[in-house]
């Protein structure tokens, strides 16, 4: 019999944001409650990825509670910047981590402490809270934010970053050294984490539902065109992707009468993209789709694509390379070299995967891939069939659970 114990979850993101992060940690916690433990989050107001408070959330008071399936949330009204900056973002990871910290003091007693780390400040408030109430700190990394803004250039001459940085990166080391267990979600993160700490890092991946992303119980959605082959990207509108890729892709493909691209997301990105697309009818931005909608949307595309910064190894393994594998359908994918995301592709035979920007030959990719329709099924299957294997969700949550969580019990 399971033991029952009772888990604080700190997280930035959580329900009813139903992508990326908050995804992630709402399934988690659906998980360990099932599994028949008391679960208690601390967290935010809902606001990802449009970065404005969700409208049936604006009315609530800044301290508020609420109990979702019988898991009790204290949320906090954190700051969310008009405009996304570099110092933007400073001030809502201070602004969450405050009201965090102070929620946390509403809870009587916890046996074990997760914190879900995209934002380096959250482990000061959970490792506070362990402190305080006796209980094994477990610490899962979805991003490594301090070193993402470094590579990718989100913080490139940016004087308030070049001042806290090994501040914050110690402070960083400080507190993870202090977790009784660290996870993340590739292993290319697990050997920055091992940098950092020399503690033992556990790998902890994202996962995929096979029931929530099914390519043979899908709708055509309304977003594509049945009648031109349509490149697809679903998620995040950010600095992290590599947004000029795609206007000089557009470049090359504006002279053909039977393509689309169609991106699906929202993010800190979106006003500029939107302006530099104008001149091309065949790109279409819809905002993103409800949890509920995502696999017919995944499933109807003929090609997914992803550009990345060449620059970026890794800090961050992209979740929604997963539903698109899942989906059955084949992937365009840039970025380094090293990536780990590169070795699935080499592994899966998922798609074509470019250590380069280079429009022509995403161009030529593209078009090879367009014209061969038996290659891109072979594609699809394979990607499918890897992606099942490796991240389903049930094997992903039970070695997590046996090999990290019950050590804490």
């Amino acid at each position: 019999m399971t033991k029952k114990v009772i888990i604080t979850v700190f997280a930035t993101n959580f329900y009813p944001e139903d992508s990326a992060i908050g995804l992630y940690t709402t399934q988690l916690v659906d998980f360990l409650t099932e599994k028949g433990h008391e679960i208690k989050v601390v967290t935010g107001f809902p606001n990802y990825p449009f970065w404005k408070i969700f409208p049936d959330y604006q009315k609530h008071p800044r301290y508020f509670t609420e109990t979702v399936n019988n898991v009790e949330i204290f949320r906090y009204k954190q700051f969310i910047p008009e405009k996304v900056t570099f110092f933007g973002r400073i001030l809502m990871m201070l602004s969450l981590t405050f009201g965090i910290f102070v929620n946390s003091f509403k809870i009587k007693k916890s046996d074990i402490t997760i914190c879900i780390v995209p934002y380096t400040f959250l482990l000061l408030p959970a490792a506070i809270f362990s402190w305080r109430k006796k209980a094994k700190l477990l610490v899962h990394v979805q991003d490594f934010e301090f070193d993402l803004a470094f590579e990718s250039g989100i913080a490139k001459n940016n004087l308030l970053f070049k001042l806290i940085k090994q501040p914050v990166f110690f402070f960083e080391k400080f507190l993870l050294k202090k977790a009784h267990a660290i996870s993340t979600i590739s292993n290319n993160m697990m050997e920055v984490g091992y940098k950092k700490t020399g503690k033992q890092i556990h790998y902890f991946p994202n996962w995929i539902s096979e029931s929530n992303i099914d390519s043979e119980k899908f709708q055509h959605h309304d977003f594509i065109d049945k009648t031109k082959f349509s490149l697809l990207y679903s998620g995040n509108i950010g600095e992290k992707q590599n947004w000029d890729c795609l206007i000089n892709l557009a470049k090359k493909i504006q002279h053909l009468d039977n393509i689309e691209i169609v991106v699906v997301g929202n993010g800190a990105y979106i006003q500029t993209l939107t302006e530099q697309i104008q001149e091309f009818s065949f790109i279409k931005i819809y905002d993103p789709v409800p949890y509920s909608d995502l696999n017919n949307l995944l499933c109807s595309a003929d090609l997914h694509f992803l550009f990345q910064k060449t620059e970026v190894l890794d800090t961050v393994m992209p979740s929604k390379l997963l539903g698109m594998m899942a989906s059955e359908k084949p992937s365009i994918v840039t970025g380094n070299i090293n990536s780990e995301v590169k070795t699935i592709f080499d592994k899966s035979n998922c798609g074509v995967y470019l250590a380069t920007n280079d429009a022509d030959k995403v161009y030529y990719e593209i078009i090879k891939l367009k014209q061969n329709e038996a290659l891109r099924h072979e594609m699809g299957n394979s990607a499918k069939q890897y992606v099942l294997q490796h991240f389903s969700e049930d094997k992903v949550f039970n070695k997590y659970y046996n090999e990290v969580l019950k050590t804490a019990f």
